[in-house]
């Protein structure tokens, strides 16, 4: 299974006469997307139109609603966006180098505001409310254009992002997460095993194991590489995909706290509180709400 996904620095190439690169996907290209934990050199701009899913992006965690729209820094490992259940129309993806348009072109005193929000983006950027909306939809559009219309286009996209007030530093108190090439296959397989697997018990023995390390050796390792203990990145993504559940099935919150990983109702609700802010009855009620004022 994990040699089916063998995790790789992504290689983005451009299409021939362009100096970024701008695909869109549906249900029917999906399998080209790369999966789970990669990076590249490549400043990443992601729309999700509609659908629910996970957002992992450096050591950020969460669940998002109504679709997506992230700025992903240079280097910042990231996973995929969407899968099979996520249930969105399209995802478009525009990579470029800082460097695209010109070593200096960044540095223009005219780029001073995009040249701030690209700084922010090296934590990534998640944007919401009517921003998200509007530039999404600007976003959806660009595969059609002309490449000049895509890099006028890119340039506006980039201003009103800069502009806006409306987005979300994901990692907000520093991303820590030390990925060397070297490490990349390490990181993946631990990803994807934890991936696989939060729904039991996973022994640090047993991932240590998995690591080719000593439980103490992969503690200090995992730490330093991530920023937090294993076992608050195992409960992170239990906890993602509980929101997922609260806000997709209609089951009790002990069957969501069993079928995320979790053997405990009280250590549950306390890990969902300290991850979330919200206890999971709060989580889902606050969700309904959103809902409803849409809907209105």
């Amino acid at each position: 299974m994990q040699n089916s996904r063998k995790p790789r620095l992504e290689k983005v190439g451009t299409a021939f006469g362009s100096s970024f690169s701008v695909k869109q996907y549906n249900d029917a290209s999906r399998n080209e997307m790369p999966t789970f934990w990669h990076f590249h050199p490549e400043i990443q701009m992601v729309y999700v139109k509609g659908g629910n899913g996970k957002r992992h992006i450096g050591s950020h965690l969460s669940y998002y609603h109504s679709g997506d729209l992230v700025l992903i820094g240079s280097m910042l490992p990231h996973a995929a966006m969407t899968d099979s259940h996520t249930g969105n129309e399209s995802e478009t993806v525009i990579q470029f180098n800082y460097d695209c348009l010109g070593g200096c072109f960044f540095s223009l005193d005219e780029m001073k505001d995009i040249q701030q929000l690209l700084h922010r983006a090296k934590s990534g950027i998640a944007f919401v409310g009517e921003a998200k909306q509007a530039i999404g939809a600007r976003i959806d559009k660009m595969p059609k254009l002309d490449n000049f219309a895509k890099l006028i286009e890119l340039l506006c996209i980039l201003q009103d992002m800069a502009w806006t007030d409306e987005y979300l530093v994901l990692n907000a108190d520093g991303y820590s997460f030390e990925v060397e090439i070297s490490d990349n296959n390490r990181i993946n397989i631990i990803y994807n095993y934890v991936q696989e697997n939060f729904q039991r018990a996973i022994p640090l023995d047993e991932i240590a194991t998995l690591a080719n390390m000593t439980v103490p050796s992969f503690c200090r390792y995992f730490k330093r590489i991530s920023g937090k203990k294993f076992t608050r990145f195992v409960n992170e993504i239990r906890i993602v995909h509980a929101c997922k559940l609260l806000t997709e099935k209609q089951i009790s919150i002990s069957e969501i706290c069993f079928s995320s990983g979790f053997n405990n109702i009280s250590h549950f609700n306390r890990v969902f509180k300290d991850i979330t802010t919200k206890g999971p009855f709060e989580y889902r009620k606050q969700f309904v709400k959103i809902l409803d004022e849409v809907e209105l």
